[in-house]
């Protein structure tokens, strides 16, 4: 790993683990030696990170100079803690994790009272029950939406028949219990709402629909509104 790499990776332990953070704990997350580590915080620190603590009492990332300083008001902070408390619990383990990890950016941007506003909201989520499983990898189909390249599922209606289309999909809808993919059916030649619940398979073709998912997708959300006015 490059040493700028390493470093970089260094910083964005130390915004998203809890603080102190042992010598020995970040090593292990950067996998570098504790040679390796201590001479690392040193360059951070000559870069302009502002890093307390020592050996043997664990450190804490107190101002990041990789990231522009924001001055956010308290009602921001609110409620950039609280979208991302939702994202967290979609059950969407890849924005998950990315929604710890621009808390954790975020945070560090902000002056301390702000910086412990955030860590400690006000708002929170509370969700009793938990999101419908999902037997199809969610990141594969996001990533076929962004690229505009066709998916071949497998289906199963609500009347338990199972079925194979190719679909375009144009977006993912997070709903209060489940997860849908808006698309383009290509076998029914139009517009469908696919439970991601009832997909027991998704697979990318080769078939690309660039550059039309944005239009489509505007189409289909106009459509979709007409009907609720309606």
């Amino acid at each position: 790993m490059a040493r700028s790499d390493r470093l970089l990776r260094l910083l964005q332990a130390m915004r998203v683990l809890p603080a102190p953070l042992t010598a020995k704990r970040l090593a292990e997350e950067t996998g570098v030696s504790l040679r390796s580590l201590y001479r690392d915080i040193d360059s951070l620190r000559a870069a302009g990170a502002r890093i307390e603590g020592e050996r043997g009492y664990g450190y804490r990332l107190v101002e990041d100079f990789a990231l522009p300083p924001q001055t956010l008001t308290r009602a921001e902070i609110e409620a950039l803690v609280l979208g991302l408390a939702e994202v967290r619990g979609m059950g969407d383990p890849a924005l998950a994790n990315a929604a710890v990890s621009a808390l954790a950016k975020i945070a560090a941007t902000l002056p301390d009272e702000a910086e412990q506003q955030a860590m400690h909201a006000v708002s929170h989520v509370f969700r009793p029950q938990a999101r419908a499983p999902l037997a199809i990898d969610l990141e594969k189909l996001r990533e076929a939406a962004w690229r505009e390249r066709a998916v071949a599922v497998r289906y199963t209606d609500q009347n338990g028949a199972e079925t194979e289309r190719v679909i375009w999909p144009l977006a993912i809808v997070y709903t209060e219990r489940t997860l849908s993919v808006l698309a383009w059916c290509c076998l029914r030649q139009d517009f469908r709402i696919f439970r991601g619940d009832r997909m027991t398979s998704a697979e990318v073709t080769p078939e690309s629909f660039r550059p039309r998912r944005v239009a489509l997708l505007r189409d289909y959300l106009a459509q979709l509104e007409g009907r609720l006015r309606d």
